[in-house]
């Protein structure tokens, strides 16, 4: 086998292991989006070393990645950051490099970009900020990430962030109340899904940024922006979405984030969900999903 070949047949052994342990059932679901993102991190860093790009350029997680939650089917958010400008031949390089990261298996989302050009595109896209706010380094010059990561914190105005999450907010609901999502619910987008959660953490950090807020739901307790109650009820609901979306992911085979009619029933017999005169194991499963989803916070 090749070097790339070794490393595909690893990440594929290291992504089934991974499965096997969850699905027995003595592993969380943070364990598992832990666990999927450091072996990612472990073969991007080996194609990065191996490959030598200019010491001027950096390998930079971002998004849910970045926040160190990765999905199994989920693509890999990253950023070559750049220094500069690359030269043609540096270019050709990102391209090899970006090339590498597909033939070992791997799902990538990719933009390649100076310091500047980020914050330029973070200044009129909440989307891009709020994927930067989360970004960490996986691979390259620290001292180029840092800066990034100084020059973002610099531009994110609290108020302003709020205003913008709350109008994506709103669209995001006003789109997946429509029957066919309602019939078939997004636990990533919908109302009451994983989104409703998070965006309540990003605007903790981008209100925080430079005073440690923190990103867990404890973090939020110590400095008395949420009740410890309220922090574990938090904590449920996102350890019951991520469960979902993990089985999901398992059970498509690719990335799928719906509760699509295709696979509630095998959903519900993983969950332990048994058909009763009453009702099917996959209405009870439902059913559960939406009482739960209806206690997430949906307004700012």
């Amino acid at each position: 086998m090749s070097g790339i070949e070794d490393l595909r047949e690893e990440l594929r052994q290291s992504r089934e292991a991974l499965r096997e342990a969850y699905l027995k059932g003595s592993k969380s679901p943070a364990w598992l989006l832990r666990a999927q993102a450091r072996l990612i991190d472990r073969v991007l860093a080996a194609l990065w070393k191996s490959n030598r790009p200019p010491s001027t350029m950096a390998l930079v997680a971002t998004g849910g990645y970045g926040r160190g939650e990765q999905y199994p089917s989920s693509d890999v958010d990253v950023l070559v950051l750049l220094g500069k400008e690359p030269t043609e031949s540096e270019g050709e390089q990102i391209e090899r490099l970006i090339g590498l990261f597909w033939d070992v298996g791997l799902e990538i989302g990719h933009s390649v970009r100076t310091v500047e050009a980020c914050v330029e595109l973070a200044g009129t896209d909440i989307t891009i900020e709020t994927s930067l706010l989360e970004a960490r380094p996986l691979a390259g010059s620290t001292a180029l990430y840092r800066r990034l990561a100084k020059a973002i914190e610099r531009i994110v105005e609290p108020a302003a962030f709020l205003k913008a999450k709350r109008l994506e907010q709103e669209q995001r609901h006003a789109k997946h109340r429509d029957t066919p999502y309602a019939l078939e619910p997004n636990l990533k987008e919908a109302p009451g899904g994983m989104r409703d959660l998070q965006v309540i953490q990003w605007i903790a950090r981008a209100s925080g940024i430079s005073k440690g807020l923190g990103q867990r739901w404890t973090d939020l307790v110590t400095h008395k922006l949420i009740e410890r109650g309220e922090a574990r009820e938090l904590a449920k609901l996102e350890t019951h979405l991520q469960d979902l979306r993990i089985r999901l992911h398992y059970l498509a085979g690719r990335r799928e984030d719906r509760l699509v009619f295709d696979l509630q029933s095998a959903l519900a017999a993983q969950l332990g969900h048994k058909d009763t005169p009453a009702r099917r194991a996959s209405e009870a499963m439902l059913s559960g999903y939406l009482f739960l989803s209806d206690s997430v916070p949906t307004s700012l």
